[in-house]
């Protein structure tokens, strides 16, 4: 199973490639600093709150949308 810094991480990475962004160009909008970004990409990092609302307004998204991924769906017993 995913951990969640590891979905929110592909969510950012998704909307970033669908906005044809690099994460320089990301990050720099974010003002965050690029190897920041990847780690968060990785799900290497958990960002704060503020950082997530910069993202959100470089991607153009609400920070909702962000948050928006299928979660992993319970084994049966």
């Amino acid at each position: 199973m995913k951990t969640i810094r590891k979905k929110f991480g592909e969510k950012i990475r998704e909307l970033r490639r669908a906005k044809s962004l690099s994460q320089e160009e990301l990050a720099f909008r974010a003002g965050v600093h690029r190897n920041y970004l990847g780690g968060i990409e990785r799900g290497e990092r958990n960002p704060a709150l503020d950082n997530i609302a910069a993202i959100a307004k470089a991607l153009d998204v609400d920070i909702s949308e962000l948050l928006r991924f299928e979660r992993d769906k319970p084994l049966k017993k």
